[in-house]
């Protein structure tokens, strides 16, 4: 069972916070706090600072998402400074 009534939008993790949960910038500018999906964490994927991601966000609370999955970057990981390899 798929659900009808929500939104996959693109974009870019500007915060970490605590148990799992992320500022997300979206492309349109608003920032949604979002949780990783449970796909994602049984699968070991991490997320990072300035990773890009896709989020679904009900039409109910626009303010809160899920991190469904974790896009493809131009530049490899370990390009970026102070991030484990």
């Amino acid at each position: 069972m798929g659900q009808k009534h929500v939104f996959v939008l693109p974009g870019t993790v500007t915060h970490v916070l605590r148990d799992t949960r992320f500022h997300v910038t979206l492309t349109q500018g608003v920032t949604v706090t979002a949780t990783l999906s449970a796909k994602l964490r049984r699968r070991g994927i991490r997320v990072w600072l300035g990773d890009a991601v896709s989020v679904e966000v009900s039409p109910y609370d626009l303010r809160r998402g899920r991190i469904i999955e974790r896009l493809p970057e131009a530049s490899p990981a370990a390009d970026r400074p102070g991030m484990p390899t």
